[in-house]
């Protein structure tokens, strides 16, 4: 197989199962409106992060700083985020995550995480095998 008939198998592959992650929805009933994929990717980064200040969450997820503000915005509506005075610089704000945040965060992790086990369960040994060999240089790709 060559690289660019490798290249557009994993595009296609992973492009379907990311696809497939995104449109899960909560199981409970009434359930708060699930988060755009940009909204939940920031609040995941200031958790990873601990606190950023508006200008780094933007850079860190490479969106322009109006849009960010738009995110924060509705992830604070949510109870998501709050905004604390920054430690050395007067004209800024430091972001972080809410408990209500972090039990959004766990949930959806969860749920996702069911769901790719029960497809896993259903593989044979060795292609669990193969995948658990292939996450670290799946996740080497995403870093570059």
């Amino acid at each position: 197989m060559s690289v660019q008939s490798l290249a557009e198998d994993l595009r296609i592959s992973i492009a379907r199962l990311s696809r497939r992650l995104r449109t899960l929805r909560p199981d409970a009933a009434g359930a708060a409106a699930p988060l755009s994929l940009t909204q939940f990717a920031a609040l995941a980064a200031l958790e990873r992060h601990r606190a950023m200040t508006p200008r780094e969450l933007a850079d860190h997820e490479k969106v322009q700083p109006p849009s960010m503000t738009r995110v924060i915005a509705y992830l604070e509506s949510r109870g998501l985020v709050e905004r604390s005075p920054h430690p050395t610089d007067g004209r800024q704000v430091v972001l972080s995550v809410t408990e209500e945040g972090r039990a959004l965060l766990a949930g959806e992790r969860r749920r996702k995480e069911a769901w790719l086990s029960r497809r896993l369960d259903a593989l044979t040994p060795e292609e669990r095998e193969i995948l658990r060999q292939a996450a670290p240089i799946l996740d080497k790709l995403s870093q570059s």
